[in-house]
């Protein structure tokens, strides 16, 4: 049987590797057979757990924290981060999003307006200047883009944003920002955003 997690100890933490492809059913059956172990080395230690390995979406970090807790009484540590956004990025790295948990938003999102989701966002209307779009992986809008778009929200610098137009004075990609000046928004019209193999967010 193929196995999901692997444990290593360290002088200072215990760390729980988790396979990049493994489910979150898959991860929670595993740490459950694993526990018992980890258990009895903690009779006398109460050295941290530290998570990393997949980058997790929130309901996996809490399900996988209130797991190893309800066992042991231990502080539980994780790479990946909570919140969706530049704060929240703990590390970089690139992973093929082809495939995503996609969210649908008819309509256009206002001014003032926040739209956030650990997955793709695909905007059927436009965002407009003073809206916010945060995407744990790509962005698409059909429409025109004129607020801010953050895809790769949690550090994957695979992700991508496209729009009909894009016309925002600042986009993001992972931890890398773009600002346009409104000269050059209005000099040059692009409908695609990535960042390219220089580690720079090119606009075609």
């Amino acid at each position: 049987m193929s196995r999901c997690i692997n444990i290593y100890f360290k002088r200072d933490s215990i760390v729980l590797k988790i396979k990049e492809d493994a489910t979150t059913n898959e991860i929670l059956n595993e740490l459950e057979e694993k526990l018992p172990e980890l258990k009895e080395f903690y009779k006398e230690e109460k050295t941290p757990i530290f998570v990393t390995g997949k980058i997790l979406k929130r309901f996996e970090i809490d399900s996988i924290q209130k797991m190893i807790q309800s066992m042991i009484k231990v502080k539980v540590d994780f790479d990946s981060p909570r919140t969706l956004g530049l704060h929240g990025i703990k590390r970089t790295f690139k992973k093929d999003i082809q495939i995503s948990e996609t969210k649908f938003y008819k309509g256009s999102v206002r001014s003032g307006q926040k739209l956030e989701f650990e997955g793709s966002i695909v905007i059927i209307g436009d965002v407009n200047d003073g809206a916010e779009v945060i995407a744990e992986d790509n962005i698409a809008v059909i429409g025109n883009l004129r607020g801010m778009a953050h895809a790769g929200a949690k550090g994957n610098e695979k992700a991508i944003i496209a729009a009909n137009i894009i016309d925002s004075p600042q986009i993001r990609i992972a931890s890398i920002i773009k600002e346009r000046e409104r000269k050059d928004i209005e000099r040059e019209s692009f409908s695609y955003a990535y960042i390219n193999d220089d580690g720079i967010i090119e606009m075609e």
